[in-house]
C-alpha cells in the first residue's frame, strides 16, 4: 500500500490542528538562535524597547531590536546557558539600576550588581538606565565652580557645576589621572562622585578603586566597572547606569561628578553590538546612531533650576584618539556635543610636562561663567603668557641674541610652565591655586632658579599656613584679591622669599 504525499501532509495539519498550546506568545517565546552576547526570540509579542527579558537560570536579556519576526536581544550575562528553544519570558520592566546614597563606597557592574564582595546592596530605590535629559527650560545656566584640583584645567579650562568637558588625548598620557585627582578634589565639598570605567583591565580598576580607598575618596564614590571581559552589552549599558546613578543625586538638589572612562570603548562595544543586530553600519564602519547614542548620554548631564532644587550632574568624559587624531569619527561626534576639551599632548608628556595640557588646543565654552575672580584675576593673561613664551621659545631655539624683555618673558614664561606641572593624587584647593600663579604672575619666581620651583610651592604653603592662614581662609571666603589680602600676601611672599634664599643657599 502507498501514501500519497498529500495524504501525509494531511495528517500533519490534523495533529497540528488538535495540539492545543498553553504558550501565550504576547508575554512568552522561544529562543531561535544565540551566539556572540546576542539572542533572537520568536514571540514575546508585547515586548518593549529596553525590556528585561528573562532566559533560563535567572539570565537577563536586554530587548535592543523589535522586529516583525523576532526580537533581537542582548544577553547580560554567559549566553553558554542558553540554548536554541529555551523558553524565554517578558519581566514588564524596563532596564532599571538601583540607585541612592546606599551605592557610595562600592564596586557595580553595569547592571548596578555588587562585584566588591561586601555583600549586597540594599539600595530603596531604582532609576531606569534609559530616561529623558531635562528640558531648556528645566536647565539653569552653569555658574558655579567645579574644582578639579589641577591649577592647568583650573585657570585655564575651568569646569563649572553641570558641565560636560572632554579629556581627550593618545592612551597612556595622562587622562585617567587627571580625572581620578578630580574626584580626589571634591573630598571636603558636597560634590558626590561616579566612576565609570569601560572596556578597562580588571587590574586597572582595582589600581583606581585603592587609590580613592587610599586618599578617603572611596566614601562619596561609586565605581560602575564594565571591564574588558565583561560582555559588549554590559560595556555599552555601563557609562548609561553611571548617569542614572548620578542623576539620583542632581534630582534631589545635590551635585554629582561622573567621569568616563572611556567613551572610546563603550563606541566600539555599541559598534559590536550593532553588527551583531544587523544594523545598518555607518561611517567609518561605526553605526550612524552612535553620535545619538553619546549626545542622549552626555545631555544628561545638566545643571537644573531652582525649581526642580538647583541640582548638577557635571560629566567628564574620556576619549583616546590614534596618534592625535581628534578629527576621526568618535572624537569629532564627542567634541561637538561638550561644552569644551582638555587636550593632553603627548610630546609634553614625554618632555615632563604633566598634567601634559596644550593650552592652545583646550578649551571651556561655559565654565568662565563659573569661575570665581580670585582665579580670573590671576588667569586672565595666563593662557596669553604662555603662547608668548611657546613662541619665543621655538625662536629663541635658533641661538640668536636676545634683548632683556625677551629674556624676561621668557624667563616668566619658563617658570610659569613650571608650575603648572603637577604630581598624581595631588589635586589643590582653589585658594592654594590662585596663592601660587599669583607669585609666578607677579615675579616672585623669576629670580629663582628653575629646578627650585617644586620646593618653593610647597614650602610657600607651609609657610602661610604656618604664619598666617587667614590668607587663605580669606580668599576662600571673598573669592577674590582685595586689596588688604593682596597686601597681607605680598608681604607673607616677601618674607617668605628671603627664608627660602637662605635655606637654598641662593642670593
Amino acid at each position: 500500500m502507498q501514501i500519497k504525499a498529500e495524504e501525509i501532509s494531511q495528517i500533519i495539519k490534523d495533529q497540528i490542528g488538535e495540539y492545543e498550546t498553553s504558550i501565550d506568545l504576547n508575554e512568552t517565546g522561544t529562543v531561535i538562535s544565540v551566539g556572540d552576547g546576542i539572542a533572537r526570540v520568536y514571540g514575546v509579542q508585547n515586548c518593549m524597547a529596553m525590556e528585561l527579558l528573562e532566559f533560563p537560570g535567572g539570565i537577563m536579556g536586554l530587548a535592543l531590536n523589535l522586529e516583525e519576526d523576532n526580537v533581537g536581544c542582548a544577553v547580560l550575562g554567559s549566553v553558554t546557558k542558553i540554548k536554541e528553544g529555551d523558553l524565554v519570558k517578558r519581566t514588564g520592566k524596563i532596564a532599571e539600576v538601583p540607585v541612592g546614597p546606599e551605592m557610595e563606597g562600592r564596586v557595580v557592574d553595569g547592571i548596578g550588581f555588587p562585584i566588591d564582595g561586601q555583600g549586597a546592596i540594599n539600595a530603596k530605590l531604582s532609576s531606569k538606565i534609559e530616561v529623558l535629559a531635562p528640558g531648556v527650560i528645566a536647565r539653569k545656566g552653569v555658574h558655579e565652580p567645579c574644582y578639579t584640583g589641577a591649577k592647568a584645567v583650573d585657570a585655564m579650562t575651568p569646569v563649572g557645576r553641570g558641565q560636560r568637558e572632554l579629556v581627550i588625548g593618545d592612551r597612556q598620557i595622562g587622562k585617567t589621572a587627571l580625572c581620578v585627582d578630580a574626584i580626589i578634589a571634591q573630598k571636603h565639598t558636597d560634590v558626590h562622585c561616579i566612576y565609570v570605567a569601560v572596556g578597562q583591565k580588571k587590574s586597572t580598576v582595582a589600581l583606581i578603586v585603592e587609590a580613592l580607598r587610599k586618599h578617603g575618596a572611596m566614601e562619596y564614590t561609586t565605581v560602575v566597572a564594565a571591564c574588558a571581559s565583561d560582555p559588549a552589552p554590559m560595556q555599552y549599558i555601563a557609562p548609561f547606569a553611571g548617569t542614572s546613578m548620578g542623576e539620583y543625586f542632581r534630582d534631589n538638589g545635590q551635585h554629582a561628578l561622573i567621569v568616563y572612562d572611556d567613551l572610546s570603548k563603550q563606541a566600539v562595544a555599541y559598534r559590536e553590538l550593532s553588527l551583531l543586530l544587523r544594523r545598518p553600519p555607518g561611517r567609518e564602519a561605526y553605526p550612524g546612531d552612535i553620535f545619538f547614542n553619546h549626545s542622549r548620554l552626555l545631555e544628561r548631564s545638566s545643571k537644573v533650576s531652582d525649581e526642580l532644587g538647583a541640582g548638577s550632574l557635571t560629566a567628564l568624559p574620556i576619549i583616546e584618539t590614534q596618534a592625535g587624531d581628534v578629527s576621526a569619527f568618535i572624537p569629532t561626534n564627542v567634541i561637538s556635543i561638550t561644552d569644551g576639551q582638555v587636550y593632553l599632548e603627548p610630546n609634553l608628556f614625554f618632555s615632563g610636562v604633566r598634567p601634559a595640557i596644550n593650552v592652545g588646543l583646550s578649551v571651556s565654552r561655559v565654565g568662565g561663567a563659573a569661575q570665581v575672580k580670585a582665579m580670573k584675576q590671576v588667569a586672565g593673561t595666563l593662557r596669553l603668557d604662555l603662547a608668548q613664551y611657546r613662541e619665543l621659545a621655538a625662536f629663541a631655539a635658533f641661538g640668536s641674541d636676545l634683548d632683556a624683555k625677551t629674556q624676561a618673558q621668557l624667563t616668566r614664561g619658563e617658570r610659569l610652565v613650571e608650575i603648572l606641572k603637577q604630581p598624581q593624587y595631588a589635586p589643590l584647593t582653589m585658594e592654594k591655586q590662585v596663592t601660587i600663579l599669583y607669585a609666578g604672575a607677579n615675579g616672585y619666581l623669576d629670580k629663582l632658579p628653575i629646578d627650585t620651583m617644586r620646593d618653593y610651592e610647597d614650602e610657600m604653603f607651609s609657610y602661610i599656613e604656618s604664619n598666617d592662614a587667614s590668607i587663605f581662609a580669606d580668599l576662600k571666603e571673598q573669592e577674590e584679591f582685595t586689596d588688604a589680602i593682596k597686601e597681607k600676601l605680598n608681604k607673607a611672599l616677601d618674607a617668605f622669599g628671603e627664608t627660602f634664599k637662605a635655606t637654598k643657599g641662593l642670593k
